[in-house]
């Protein structure tokens, strides 16, 4: 049987709520849904959607790291976007973190707890041990 682990990495945002940044069970990792907030001052960063986008996947990545894995182990990730009108401006900024290493995705435009906040995302990575 897999052990399931629940990691909290340094340097990354404290979770804003009762879950874990990430959880690896067995050869999966799960990256908890990402928002832009700068890890330094564990504050959120407002900007325009190309931004945002950055910060939210850059934290996304020292996840990753923190758990063995990279953004090229991503197998699926799943794109919140409060205006879906973001999504061109915001895929620019994705491909720079995956290139041709393209995960399975889906993108949603949804409503958000916090009103200024523009993009979440998370993800599932593959990493064999």
């Amino acid at each position: 049987m897999s052990e399931i682990k629940r990691i909290f990495p340094p340097q990354t945002p404290t979770p804003r709520g009762p879950y874990s940044p990430a959880v690896i069970a067995g050869d999966f990792i799960f990256v908890s849904g990402q928002g832009p907030v700068d890890p330094v001052v564990d504050k959120m960063s407002y900007g325009d959607i190309q931004h945002e986008t950055r910060i939210t996947l850059n934290n996304v990545e020292r996840i990753l790291m923190a758990a063995g894995a990279s953004m090229q182990d991503v197998v699926k990730c799943s794109v919140f976007l409060r205006n879906g009108d973001d999504f061109k401006a915001m895929n620019e900024v994705y491909k720079e973190f995956f290139g041709e290493q393209r995960p399975a995705r889906t993108t949603v435009a949804v409503e958000f707890a916090d009103p200024e906040m523009k993009v979440e995302i998370d993800c599932i990575a593959y990493k064999p041990r």
